[in-house]
């Protein structure tokens, strides 16, 4: 006889996923990790930038402590959705008493512009995907101009300009801000990695057009030039000649294409700023002007994935407005709006619960409150069986192969004698099939 527990499906294995199972199962419930990719991780794998090392490593030591729970299961290369493998009623099937949701925002976010299907138009979530190797976007081509446009000024569009100014080496980038240079969303440090690609005397001109804009809501054209400025002070040597600007108090308008349907320019209109209860708001003035560019590159945020099977409301899983499990003041729990009642048992945290909200410590610690809203909830509730007979028995059934966590830290040690005998700083597969077959073989062959 297997000891009563309570049994948890946790989706998705990036930082909120894995937290909020280490939380569960340290609390005595039996936790099941279902995650769409063969490794555990997510944007912590997949999503910071590629070259940093040292934080890549240290996170991967957590998440592998974490894998070494007694308590947690894992099984990767199972894709949950409505096209997935399984969808979230056949979890429910399982006999799981509780499914909490950190897949992330897998779904892209778009401005619906004319011209968005033309070539050379990308989300930024996908190419960050490609330079971190993330199967199948690393196998993916994306052919990038001479001339980007990124639509945001985040970390997020810093990124994309690190890739392109110092990897791919283009001649022009601009940034495309909807507001203006006091609201820019990226940091000093990320600006430390362009820096010294930034053309200064292209920001003073921008801030010189738009600072009497500024001005009538009272913000300040000298503080925010001190503020981009002031990530020059320990930028990068550059590598190549890129140049980078801004375009502020633009809004992106229409993709302009040529016969070949490629991208040749991005008409963008002129935004004025009005002071409305003490935030400011960017309105379009109808005054169009066209940026010369061949690739453009939405740098704008994610949304949930609308074909995962729970209700989506503005691009995000719809959440109890008035929670029976609240954490912080905060709602984990799905609802249904068509029957106007939560939906029993499913819960969300990470970006599944806010789509591009915070980075690492914001997903643990959202993936670690949702765990403890989940376990609120399974104390109104009697403990049950183990659930992982019937997981394999259900898992066995699949065409396809299914990774489990020793096979995990079996590729880890793969992956780090591949890195070592080639002197490298890391080393990853950048597909599935080498994944699979260095695990079949034992070996670091790519």
């Amino acid at each position: 006889m297997h000891k009563p527990q309570y049994a948890v499906a946790v989706v998705g294995a990036g930082p909120a996923g894995l937290y909020a199972a280490k939380k569960l199962a340290q609390a005595g419930a039996q936790v099941v990790i279902f995650n769409r990719d063969i490794k555990p991780g997510g944007l912590a794998e997949y999503g910071i930038y590629y070259d940093k090392y040292r934080m890549k490593q240290g996170l991967r030591k957590q998440f592998a402590s974490i894998m070494t729970e007694e308590q947690i299961s894992y099984f990767g290369n199972i894709r949950i959705g409505e096209d997935g493998d399984f969808t979230i009623k056949d979890l429910q099937t399982l006999d799981f008493q509780a499914i909490l949701v950190t897949a992330g925002a897998q779904g892209t976010k778009w401005l619906g512009l004319p011209g968005e299907e033309l070539h050379g138009v990308y989300h930024a979530k996908d190419l960050v995907y490609h330079y971190n190797k993330l199967p199948p976007f690393s196998q993916q081509e994306f052919e990038i101009g001479n001339r980007v446009a990124l639509i945001g000024v985040g970390n997020v569009m810093m990124d994309i300009a690190h890739w392109v100014i110092r990897d791919k080496k283009v001649t022009e980038v601009i940034a495309v801000a909807r507001r203006g240079p006091a609201e820019v969303k990226f940091t000093k440090k990320e600006m430390q990695n362009i820096g010294n690609n930034l053309d200064v005397a292209a920001l003073d001109a921008e801030l010189a057009r738009v600072t009497e804009r500024m001005l009538a809501v009272e913000q300040n054209p000298q503080e925010a030039r001190e503020f981009i400025l002031s990530g020059l002070v320990k930028a990068l040597d550059p590598v190549s000649e890129s140049r980078f600007r801004f375009e502020f108090l633009s809004s992106p308008a229409k993709i302009l294409g040529n016969a070949q349907g490629q991208v040749n320019g991005l008409e963008i209109e002129d935004t004025e700023l009005i002071l409305r209860n003490g935030d400011t708001k960017a309105k379009n003035t109808g005054t169009s002007r066209v940026l010369d560019v061949d690739t453009v590159v939405f740098c704008i945020g994610d949304k949930v994935d609308e074909s995962f099977g729970l209700p989506v409301q503005w691009n995000a899983f719809v959440k109890h407005e008035a929670p029976r499990f609240p954490v912080d003041g905060l709602s984990y729990e799905v609802y249904d709006p068509q029957n106007n009642q939560p939906i029993e048992g499913i819960f969300v945290a990470g970006w599944s619960r806010e789509a591009s909200s915070g980075l690492v410590g914001y997903a643990r610690k959202d993936g670690e409150c949702g765990a403890e809203a989940v376990w609120q909830y399974l104390q109104t509730l009697a403990p049950g069986s183990s659930v992982l007979a019937a997981v394999e028995a259900k898992v066995s059934q699949l065409p396809h192969a299914v990774v489990r966590k020793a096979q995990v830290e079996k590729l880890t040690v793969i992956e780090l004698a591949h890195a070592e005998a080639e002197g490298l700083e890391d080393f990853k597969f950048d597909n599935n099939e080498a994944m699979l077959a260095a695990l079949e073989s034992g070996t670091s062959a790519a």
